[in-house]
């Protein structure tokens, strides 16, 4: 087994962090800057609303799709290994925008991009996870990272109408050139060869690679196929019936095979059960008000969209300063206590919203404010539980685990707002100016969303806070068993 001394600080390690923070910036920045430039997309090529969407879409659901098979993957044959190949996949892909002359072509390359960054993404965490041996410097690792990748997350829009206004859009793609390369550049050389020891050598369960991807991708597709086509249509509930179908025969296969691709006994251990759960909940939360929030700024306030941007900074602010704020507190709380606080905190904002939002600004204001510092914190810590709780040979299939909850969870966060909205508000929603009859559907059909979600997440920070408790009881067995002389 390879020797390896872990850093001792944060300093110690930049150049890994540096390659580990492009990847998550990428993540993060590649949709919010490429959605301000879907108009000019459409008229250069010539694309039709449903091209657009999947413009989008296509990376969306092959990213989503993917995570768990590649997590499996490199679990069993290295994660730099296949963080690296991901990012020249990365940069290949991001270069073949300069030649797209079609909708399909750019529906192509950002499939591609996709699969890159089912690739690296995961492996994020999971390196940064064993990057260091003390919790408290992996805990400032993540923070670190995330802050990078919130950072392009709130300027991309900005920045891309700014690179819009003297270059055309393919720059926004291309943009991921530089920083797939520095991410090679940096992971390459901060981070050093897969252990052996730290992987597994299982064969690839290769039916269960296919039915989990098929049960991911059909479960990110029926939520939109919801706010789409209405609740009205059977197209949505044949998806959901075929993502039901997929995930029973999953269960079936990873239970009965000796090899599985995820073995279900792991979700159950207390740390790994708690931590999804705690990031079910903070996505489910998070998307639906932020989809709530847009349409009433916009709908039924009639705030221009410039200003309904201004209205969503509480969350940005938040988002940002937060983080000096994050580590002090882990420290102070502990672990465990900081992932359920956090959750709670974002299960609050939602309820805020879902109770008082219609009585005007400051109210959203205190919900956004309540979920962003709720996110700040769970986004770090559910994750972190997650790949501790697990065995050091699986950490990269818990990160992915923990990035397809959270996705999952949000579209089926906006499905649910979109369908409620659908049931209870007669007319078209976009029309203007509504009604006063109109205006009192939308406002029951929000705070009827916002309660279900409410409901459904506070359950899910239920269940986490009830394993949490279950892990410390485990550990403390295990201290007072360790203290205990043994006969011989």
């Amino acid at each position: 087994m390879r020797e390896t001394t872990a850093p001792r600080t944060l300093r110690e390690a930049w150049i890994a962090l540096a390659g580990l923070s492009a990847v998550f910036l990428f993540e993060m920045l590649d949709n919010s800057i490429l959605n301000v430039a879907l108009p000019v997309i459409g008229r250069d090529l010539d694309a039709s609303t449903t091209a657009l969407q999947w413009v989008t879409g296509a990376y969306a659901v092959v990213f989503g799709g993917l995570m768990l098979v590649f997590g499996a993957i490199a679990d069993r044959f290295g994660r730099r290994r296949i963080m690296l190949i991901g990012l020249v996949l990365l940069g290949v892909a991001s270069l073949a925008t300069a030649v797209v002359t079609t909708a399909g072509q750019l529906i192509a390359v950002r499939a591609t991009m996709g699969v890159a960054a089912a690739m690296t993404t995961p492996g994020s965490m999971a390196l940064a996870f064993r990057l260091f041996d003390e919790d408290g410097l992996r805990v400032r690792a993540l923070t670190l990272i995330s802050t990078v990748g919130l950072v392009g997350l709130a300027i991309g829009p900005t920045a891309g109408g700014l690179v819009l206004a003297i270059a055309p859009w393919q720059v926004l793609l291309l943009v991921n050139v530089p920083i797939a390369v520095l991410a090679l550049f940096c992971v390459r050389h901060g981070l050093a060869g897969d252990d052996p020891g730290g992987l597994h050598r299982d064969p690839l369960d290769v039916p269960g690679m296919l039915l989990g991807t098929a049960t991911i991708v059909l479960a990110l597709l029926a939520p939109t196929l919801f706010v789409e086509q209405g609740a009205g249509s059977w197209v949505p509930w044949a998806a959901t019936a075929a993502t039901t179908a997929a995930a029973i025969c999953f269960v079936l296969r990873e239970r009965l095979t000796r090899h599985p691709l995820l073995d279900l006994k792991l979700l159950a251990l207390p740390l790994v059960s708690s931590g999804l759960a705690y990031k079910a909940a903070a996505g489910l939360a998070t998307a639906g008000l932020g989809y709530m929030v847009t349409l009433q700024l916009q709908l039924d306030w009639g705030w221009p969209p410039a200003l309904a941007a201004v209205g969503m900074l509480p969350q940005v602010v938040v988002l940002l300063a937060g983080s000096p704020f994050v580590n002090p507190f882990v420290r102070r709380v502990g672990l465990d206590r900081a992932a359920w606080t956090s959750a709670a905190a974002v299960v609050s904002g939602l309820a805020v919203y879902g109770l008082l939002g219609r009585f005007g600004y400051l109210w959203i204001a205190t919900a956004l404010v309540l979920v962003a510092a709720g996110m700040r914190v769970v986004g770090v810590v559910a994750g972190l539980n997650v790949v501790r709780g697990l065995p050091g040979n699986r950490t990269t299939i818990g990160a992915a685990l923990v990035d397809t909850a959270s996705q999952i969870t949000s579209g089926i966060g906006i499905a649910v707002t979109g369908t409620i909205l659908a049931i209870v508000f007669t007319g078209d929603i976009a029309a203007s100016p509504w009604s006063p009859r109109q205006t009192g559907e939308f406002h029951q059909a929000v705070t009827t969303a916002g309660l279900t979600l409410t409901l459904v997440a506070a359950a899910l920070v239920g269940w986490g806070f009830i394993r949490t408790r279950r892990a410390a009881g485990d550990r403390a067995a295990t201290s007072i068993d360790d203290t205990v002389p043994q006969d011989a």
